[in-house]
């Protein structure tokens, strides 16, 4: 379907972003970047998603600065709050409740770089997410999946968590990890991926 035509490196080490390229027919190399992803004090979601994407294509840029990197972070928001990845399950049920009958936020920041083309292009896409309501029996057997403990929100919209998904406006793929149609133009753009 599609074609690589440059080194290209996803520096991240999402199994789910890994499939969404998989899926196209991309060649890549995974190098997941390492950064503290704490929020500033007083750091708004919009600025914290461009930062925590631009700062993961950096660090991997550094080390190959002639390759295209392409980084992303997923965030979700309520109440202009930024809601990370849970610690445990009893926090994980805090935020599915939190969440249950009311629309959130998804987004996502996304950076392509090249070091030696000195090219670094940022960008960040919304997807708004409504949750049907439901008891906290059910957020809590959900939450003892196991599922939520990785993702920020404390849901997998892709696994067992798309069953508390009442509405999207938006990018489904966005909400999984990596707004695909933004992407994809990106990458054509810059001459990384062409079609077969």
């Amino acid at each position: 379907m599609l074609r690589t035509l440059k080194q290209l490196i996803l520096a991240s080490g999402s199994p789910r972003r890994k499939e969404f390229l998989e899926d196209l027919g991309l060649s890549f190399t995974i190098c997941p970047a390492q950064i503290d992803e704490a929020p500033f004090p007083g750091e708004g979601p919009d600025d914290y998603v461009i930062r925590m994407a631009e700062q993961k294509a950096e660090q991997v840029s550094l080390r190959y600065p002639s390759a295209w990197v392409i980084s992303a972070d997923t965030i979700v928001t309520i109440d202009n709050e930024l809601m990370g990845k849970p610690c445990s399950s009893e926090e994980a049920l805090t935020m599915l409740m939190r969440l249950a009958g009311r629309t959130h936020e998804v987004q996502t920041g996304y950076c392509l770089m090249n070091k030696t083309g000195k090219t670094s292009i940022l960008d960040s896409r919304k997807t708004m997410v409504r949750f049907r309501p439901f008891t906290e029996e059910l957020a809590r057997a959900y939450a003892k999946t196991g599922e939520p403990l990785d993702k920020a929100g404390s849901y997998g919209i892709q696994g067992k968590g798309g069953l508390l998904v009442e509405t999207i406006i938006g990018s489904y793929s966005n909400v999984v990890g990596l707004p695909l149609a933004e992407i994809v133009l990106l990458l054509q753009k810059n001459g990384v991926i062409t079609e077969l």
